[in-house]
């Protein structure tokens, strides 16, 4: 597969009785079918994967290949810190139907190097699918360097991308000019995407495309043909919003504007809690200033 453009990371939304919400699930992968949306992300950070049984994984995967009718591509979230349970969570993806793979840096055990880079090429062998590989060392504890990502390129062909939430340009610079043809970096800061496709990331695995789809593609869209110029107007656009998207921990405050926008529920599962009422406002006015209300 070739990665570039916005990706949605959608959010899973849940009944009032705290089960899945199958009827918002299909209406969220609706309204990305037209919207732009280069790809659906279930069953990441902000699908709240961790709380997710494992009958509502395979369940939240195979609707949203379902609604999406093939129209998409769906890259399923592969998030556990032990790497026997991810080969087996990446071959039920596989079997599921998915199109690529999400693989979340183990949490908790803190390993090394090198045993990021054993755990990844386990998965990757494990599975035909295209991974990408997910650092976030703020909810993972362990940073993935920029040389462990870049041997993980060369020594396996199916690892074919990194979602980068370090929040560092200099390691979305350092892979970017060391990546393979084809490898792809993607963002997983929705605040620095056009900061690092200025410097070679092909897009975003993104927050705020679960409210604000057309908007972020088209942003994207301007970075790839080089109009940065037309992608720092939308980036600016965009900015208040995304920094309400994060005023408490993600994915807190989408699933509050998701509930504004009138597309599912608001709350998420413990042992997160509903946004606060303080910051609502604030929230609202920022979908409102972005036509969204």
């Amino acid at each position: 597969m070739r990665f570039a453009g916005s990706y949605v990371a959608l959010a899973t939304p849940f009944t009032k009785a705290g089960g899945l919400d199958e009827v918002a699930l299909r209406r969220l992968v609706r309204s990305h079918l037209r919207a732009g949306t280069a790809g659906l992300v279930p069953c990441g950070s902000t699908g709240e994967a961790a709380t997710l049984t494992g009958e509502e994984y395979r369940r939240v995967v195979s609707l949203t290949l379902e609604e999406s009718r093939g129209l998409l591509p769906v890259i399923a979230g592969v998030g556990t810190n032990a790497t026997a349970r991810a080969v087996e969570m990446a071959r039920e993806a596989e079997s599921l139907g998915a199109d690529a793979l999400l693989v979340l840096a183990p949490y908790y055990n803190k390993p090394t190097q090198e045993g990021l880079y054993q755990h990844f090429r386990a998965v990757a062998s494990g599975t035909r699918l295209p991974v990408i590989v997910y650092n976030i060392p703020g909810r993972a504890a362990v940073n993935i360097n920029p040389k462990t990502v870049l041997r993980l390129a060369a020594d396996c062909p199916n690892v074919q991308a990194v979602k980068e939430a370090s929040g560092s340009l200099d390691q979305v610079s350092e892979i970017a000019a060391g990546a393979p043809q084809g490898f792809a970096v993607l963002s997983g800061d929705d605040s620095l995407t056009v900061p690092m496709m200025s410097v070679g990331a092909a897009g975003v695995i993104s927050v705020v495309a679960n409210v604000a789809p057309r908007q972020t593609a088209a942003m994207c869209a301007a970075a790839l043909a080089g109009d940065f110029a037309k992608a720092r107007v939308l980036h600016f656009k965009l900015f208040p919003l995304v920094k309400a998207l994060f005023v408490e921990t993600n994915p807190i405050p989408v699933k509050a504007a998701l509930e504004m926008m009138g597309l599912c529920g608001k709350a998420p599962r413990l042992p997160l809690t509903p946004l606060t009422a303080a910051n609502r406002p604030l929230l609202r006015r920022e979908l409102a200033a972005c036509g969204l209300l």
